[in-house]
């Protein structure tokens, strides 16, 4: 005869299965499902591929980590005038070089805190997993390997590029003058600095989430929900034609 305690090892257990099985069929979902779902009904498939194919101009770059990622742009005089608000903070992009300017999106707490796992602590932690305000990281970066198996290129039309360029500015948080707002002494080494961002930071909408929203407002289908490096690049590859991509690794 099942004992009160077996009974509530029995529940515990039974709690922790259903509780796994429910992860894994929203990552599944949350990959396997397109969005947007339905493709713009403006231009058919096709022939958006074709005219995509011809125009394509520029290149965005994925980075990837085991559970972050960042967008990595390239250097070039109309990047670094829309980003010229970095050299007030000694980030300066014509200096020699600097190749790539690098954003991502976290959590103010666990971003700051942890710039390597020997690092990590209890409170970053906690607040990572429950809600933490955000902050943009910023960093400059010189030559960056396409086939890197970190490194996902994507190949943009520059009506698109625009979109994402436009996009992440807009994540920053503004002053009352305006300006982009740098968190004082807040950076890792000397070519990076973190700033204010709009929103709001959880386990459930984090980094790679943010990167997600990102890529769609440049015109790219993404999973439901990609909240690991992983999920977010195979479902770019999935949903998204080849002609998108400038490079596709073979392994990752």
């Amino acid at each position: 005869m099942a004992t009160g305690a077996d009974r509530r090892r029995f529940r515990f257990w039974h709690y922790l299965l259903c509780a796994a099985i429910f992860s894994i069929i929203s990552l599944g979902f949350g990959t396997l499902l397109p969005r947007p779902f339905f493709a713009s009904a403006s231009v058919p498939n096709a022939v958006a591929a074709e005219l995509q194919t011809e125009m394509i101009t520029r290149t965005v770059l994925v980075l990837s980590s085991a559970i972050h990622t960042d967008l990595a742009f390239p250097a070039s005089p109309d990047v670094a005038a829309r980003f010229a608000f970095l050299a007030d903070e000694g980030l300066d992009l014509s200096q020699p070089g600097v190749g790539y300017v690098i954003a991502g999106w976290g959590g103010r707490s666990f971003y700051i805190e942890t710039p390597t796992w020997s690092e990590l602590k209890p409170v970053p932690v906690f607040k990572a997993l429950t809600l933490d305000r955000a902050v943009m990281h910023v960093g400059l970066a010189g030559t960056i390997d396409h086939t890197h198996p970190s490194v996902m290129a994507i190949e943009l039309d520059e009506a698109s590029f625009e979109r994402l360029i436009q996009s992440v500015l807009a994540s920053f948080t503004s002053g009352a003058d305006g300006a982009r707002q740098v968190i004082s002494g807040a950076n890792y080494g000397e070519y990076d600095r973190f700033f204010e961002a709009d929103g709001w930071f959880n386990v459930f909408v984090g980094c790679n989430v943010w990167t997600a929203r990102m890529l769609r407002r440049a015109g790219l289908k993404t999973g439901w929900w990609t909240p690991l490096p992983v999920l977010l690049t195979e479902s770019l590859e999935w949903h998204n034609p080849a002609s998108s991509f400038g490079y596709r690794p073979v392994a990752r």
